[in-house]
Order: C-alpha cells, then structure tokens, then sequence
C-alpha cells in the first residue's frame, strides 16, 4: 500500500502545482498613431478569452496621458505599463475602473494593455469595446548639462550656432533649412529646424540617442561625420556633427 500511497501523495501535490501556475495570456502588440495635428486616438476593436492586446505609443517625461475604456463587458479592463516593463503596471484597471489620467514618470514607450478577467477569459467570452488614449502637455524640460565656457551664443539669440542644414521634404528636390542649435556638456544639444512653409521641428541629441516629438516616426543614421534623419516618411535632415559638438 505505500508505493498506492506515495503516489496518490505525487499526484495531488503535482496537481496543487499546476493549479498554482500563472494563467497564460496571449499577447499581441499594436502601435497607436495618432493622426497628423491630433493629440488622441481612437480605437474601436475586439477580444476574446485569453487574448490580450497591448496598444504602445511613445511620450516623454512630464506630459499627460488619457486613457478611457467603453465597453459592455464587466470584466473588459486595461492597465497602463510604463517603459521597460511587462507586468508592473502605473494603473490597474480592475481595481480601479476604466477610465486614467495621469502624468507620465520618464520618456519612452507606454503599454496600455487591454484584457479580460481570468474567469471570463475561461469562459471564452467576447467584449466589443471603444479604447481613446491620448498625450497632452509639454514634456519635462531635458537636462542637455552645461555648454563649455568657450562656445558662445550668436548674439541676441539663446542659440550657439544658426544657418542653413541640409533638407528635403518627400520627394521634393533637397533645399537648405534654417537650424539654431543649443548645447549643452558634449555630445548634448537641441536643434531648432524650420523648414519653409512654417512647419518647425526640434531634434534632441544625448550621445549617441537622438528624439523628437514621441508622436512622430522618427529615425536616425549616424553616416561619417553627418546625421541623416527622416522624421514620418516624409522630412529629411542632414546634421553635421559640427552642429551638435560645436569647435
């Protein structure tokens, strides 16, 4: 009898075990954007038992975001997770409601994950529901540190370099923009671009990182001694080195 005993002992504890395994969530991730002018999205979508949907947007340090979750299911909510992480949660729905605000502690990439309740999820229930996320305010002013003594501003402005960089806005022919450049300890700087038709664009250099308004497509090449930037598909910058180190 104790080997029936042993085993019905291995038994029970090996089903004590997997009840005590976290429920699995499928996951799937899609990127907000937000339309050309606009500080909110609207998002009309679907979720069923396990599936979960995590909406990712960018904003920086010191704006506000909006969250608001419409929807007929009770156990339809959403968590807002900061960047970097992939369960600690800023809000959690479930035990607060469906609708946040809240200012945001650092720059980067926001989760709001909208999921069913466990038991619901196991019952392979529907929700319908209406998602409006939206980012307002001005960022947390970045710390570029101090400019050396020796790189002075252009008189009368707050910059410490201005002229033209070239530029090329879709398939236009490449023109020149005018730039004013603030630095600050090496390698730190912001640049202020105007292109013609009074579209204005700042670019943020820390070291090796560059940023722009977290609701735009940005990327940036570093190619030898210049910077090449495309901004949403369509604005392109060439950015000496010069013009972010200064000499």
């Amino acid at each position: 009898m104790k080997p029936f005993r042993m085993l019905l002992t291995l038994f029970a504890s090996l089903l004590l075990m997997m009840s005590s395994i976290a429920y699995a969530y499928d996951i799937e991730t899609r990127a907000v954007q937000f339309a050309k002018g606009k500080s909110s999205a609207t998002i009309n979508d679907t979720i069923k038992g396990d599936l979960t949907i995590d909406y990712t947007l960018r904003a920086r340090a010191g704006q506000t975001m909006s969250v608001k979750l419409a929807t007929k299911n009770g156990a339809n909510y959403f968590n807002v997770l900061p960047p970097g992480s992939n369960d600690e949660a800023l809000f959690v729905g479930s035990s607060s409601g469906n609708e946040w605000t809240g200012v945001l502690p650092d720059e980067g990439e926001y989760k709001v994950r909208v999921y069913l309740m466990r038991s619901a999820a196991r019952r392979n229930e529907v929700a319908n529901y209406t998602l409006t996320v939206g980012i307002t305010g001005a960022a947390k002013a970045v710390d570029l540190g101090k400019a050396p003594a020796s790189d002075a501003k252009v008189k009368g402005t707050r910059y410490h370099a201005t002229g033209p960089l070239p530029c090329h806005m879709g398939n236009d022919k490449p023109i020149q923009c005018e730039f004013g450049v603030i630095r600050g300890k090496p390698g730190n700087a912001e640049v202020h671009i105007t292109p013609p038709g009074g579209l204005k664009r700042v670019l943020t250099f820390m070291g090796d990182k560059v940023t722009t308004d977290p609701r735009d497509k940005l990327k940036a090449v570093k190619k030898g001694y210049d910077w090449e930037i495309e901004v949403n598909d369509y604005e392109h910058y060439t950015i000496p080195e010069a013009v972010v180190q200064g000499g």
